[in-house]
């Protein structure tokens, strides 16, 4: 039998990727989003996440046809804010509410169904920036942390039930939305050059993993996190200088030449 997937944030760079992935797996995909991500094999339902009643009219429409959500991929998120201080209490609001409270009510909406089947797959998009901290983000940073701590959480309340969760997080992912805030090429090295493996992930690698995490294969995969940040959140802050840096202060050189 078809599963039927359903991605939030599917026009947006990793929604998108994983949309077009379990669309090609052969899941009947169902893409949440503002914005239509015009995708080959994925249906469109307009609807703000953020709205009980636009996630609840969407699972309904998805699953008018019989049976219930398999899968479920939370990929809708918001990456902004600025320092504490300057942070409003609606700007802390609006960046929890599209970054937590919208997994809250998606999966919320599609449990019950889930439970009826016997069973189900739930992967939400997290952040290493909840566990390396970046300037400016405590909002973000909060939420991420906390969508972590939700998925231990649900993994151990619905397991029971033959449902699993996991959480994937990225580090930096060559998007649209993350080249529109580089200065160029340069930039970019720098970004690969501050992990181990030198590399920048590209929204399809983060969908190969969330697709397997999905998968009925990695059905004893739950309650964890996988990090998929070229090794980055490994390494201490003088592993991110260049060799020459490095030389200076009587390191040896990052890959041992």
């Amino acid at each position: 039998m078809t599963r039927t997937a359903l991605v939030t944030g599917a026009a947006g760079g990793i929604g998108r990727a994983v949309a077009a992935r379990l669309a090609a797996d052969g899941l009947r995909v169902a893409g949440l989003d503002l914005a239509d991500p015009r995708l080959p094999g994925v249906s469109y339902h307009r609807a703000d996440v953020t709205r009980a009643d636009d996630v609840a009219a969407a699972v309904r429409e998805v699953t008018a046809s019989g049976g219930s959500v398999d899968v479920l991929v939370a990929c809708a998120g918001v990456t902004q804010g600025e320092p504490l201080h300057r942070t409003t209490e609606e700007e802390w609001d609006a960046v929890l509410r599209a970054n937590l409270t919208s997994v809250f009510l998606c999966v919320k909406e599609v449990l019950p169904g889930m439970i009826s089947a016997g069973g189900g797959a739930v992967v939400t998009i997290g952040s290493v920036l909840h566990r390396t901290a970046a300037p400016g983000l405590p909002a973000y940073a909060a939420a991420k942390g906390a969508l972590a701590a939700l998925t231990r959480q649900l993994a151990v309340d619905y397991g029971p039930h033959g449902i699993s969760f996991v959480t994937v997080s990225p580090g930096w992912v060559r998007t649209p939305a993350t080249e529109s805030r580089l200065g160029g090429e340069e930039d970019l090295v720098a970004l690969r050059e501050s992990n181990p493996l030198r590399l920048l992930a590209s929204p399809e690698q983060i969908a190969a993993t969330v697709a397997f995490a999905a998968s009925p294969e990695a059905a004893l995969l739950t309650g964890g996190e996988l990090v998929l940040d070229g090794g980055a959140s490994a390494v201490s802050p003088a592993s991110l200088l260049r060799d020459s840096h490095r030389t200076r202060m009587g390191l040896p050189p990052l890959h041992g030449g």
